[in-house]
């Protein structure tokens, strides 16, 4: 059996082509995979808090001398980072906000990305901490993005995965959503041809 951990991060709960993509993926991964533990985190329903004071001092101070906020910071972090530990696949499903990830999904990396728990420095530089895991992002794009300059979501995720670890990263992309023509329909279809290959 393994884990999956599925991160939504789309403002949106109506009309959000990326949380049909991840009903999508379920579907299709429990069809596959019918003893696996699927967790959800919804970042718009329970949004984390971004990177602060509270949350710095909470990783850097002695139990000791921190404050009850940087005490309750790191506690939220380290049931984030217990989650993502947990997991064997990870599913990032990420809207194009302005050309990258939603402001959301960038606080929770922010909080997972850890010093000594997700990854650590060694005299040769960074170590992800996270092997043998694998991500599956699903991306929903009102134009069409991928391997041109504009995207800044691929390349940003990539580097992040790499970061901790996870180098098995398949990336699925529902472009021109909003587009004339029939390049919405064609981009949800081929993001579900994808996601029915990859699950």
């Amino acid at each position: 059996m393994s884990r999956v951990l599925i991160i939504e991060s789309s403002a949106r709960q109506q009309d959000s082509v990326s949380r049909q993509l991840t009903r999508e993926f379920v579907e299709q991964w429990q069809a596959s995979h019918p003893d696996d533990q699927i967790t959800l985190r919804d970042l718009a329903v329970n949004p984390v808090p971004h990177l602060d004071a509270d949350l710095l001092g909470g990783w850097m101070k002695p139990e000791a001398q921190r404050s009850t906020a940087e005490a309750q910071a790191l506690e939220r972090s380290n049931l984030l980072t217990d989650e993502l530990l947990a997991a064997d696949v990870l599913v990032l499903a990420a809207p194009m906000y302005n050309f990258t990830i939603p402001s959301t999904l960038k606080a929770w990396l922010d909080h997972v990305l850890r010093a000594g728990i997700t990854f650590k420095y060694t005299p040769t530089g960074p170590q992800g901490l996270l092997t043998g895991k694998r991500a599956i992002v699903l991306t929903a794009r009102g134009g069409i993005h991928a391997g041109a300059v504009s995207d800044h979501q691929e390349p940003y995720l990539r580097q992040a995965m790499a970061f901790i670890g996870i180098h098995e990263v398949d990336f699925i992309h529902a472009e021109g959503l909003n587009m004339s023509g029939d390049f919405h329909d064609q981009g949800i279809a081929h993001a579900k041809a994808r996601i029915a290959a990859v699950a």
